[in-house]
């Protein structure tokens, strides 16, 4: 089986396409080489793909027919990733959810108004009055006329 078709038959990527872009990026090996989308797949091979910045490894036990259910994914491959590989990745989803959990949606109206005060203040502080800066008075406006 191509090696597009198994990663999208295992449910490693959505559709067909998006695992065919991802092997012309370079983000998907066989041992130590990288491979075209039409590089045959057989049992006992171990695929190294980049995804969500971090380096998965699959051993291919068995080749599917076609595209299979989530509960049978482990009958065909074995999950051999590195521990620290999926620490990484819940390090860096738990510094994004530093400001708002996830879910919670827009922010609500008190946090707009502080996020404007904030934003006020850091400006106020570096600006001048337009018409001081330009030069113009109260009185000298000639476009009354």
């Amino acid at each position: 089986m191509r090696i597009d078709k198994f990663l999208w038959s295992i449910r490693f990527y959505k559709t067909r396409t998006i695992a065919t872009e991802e092997i012309k990026k370079n983000r998907v090996s066989i041992g130590e080489s990288v491979v075209k989308s039409s590089k045959e797949v057989k049992e006992g091979d171990v695929i190294k793909i980049r995804k969500n910045q971090i380096d998965y490894k699959i051993k291919v036990i068995q080749i599917p027919k076609s595209r299979i259910g989530a509960k049978l994914v482990p009958l065909h491959i074995k999950d051999v990733t590195d521990k620290e590989q999926y620490e990484l990745l819940k390090m860096r989803k738990m510094s994004q959810d530093y400001y708002r959990i996830k879910g919670e949606g827009r922010p609500t109206k008190k946090d707009r108004r502080d996020m404007d005060d904030y934003v006020e203040n850091d400006i106020s502080s570096d600006f001048t009055d337009w018409d001081d800066f330009f030069g113009e008075k109260d009185g000298d406006n000639s476009e009354d006329d």
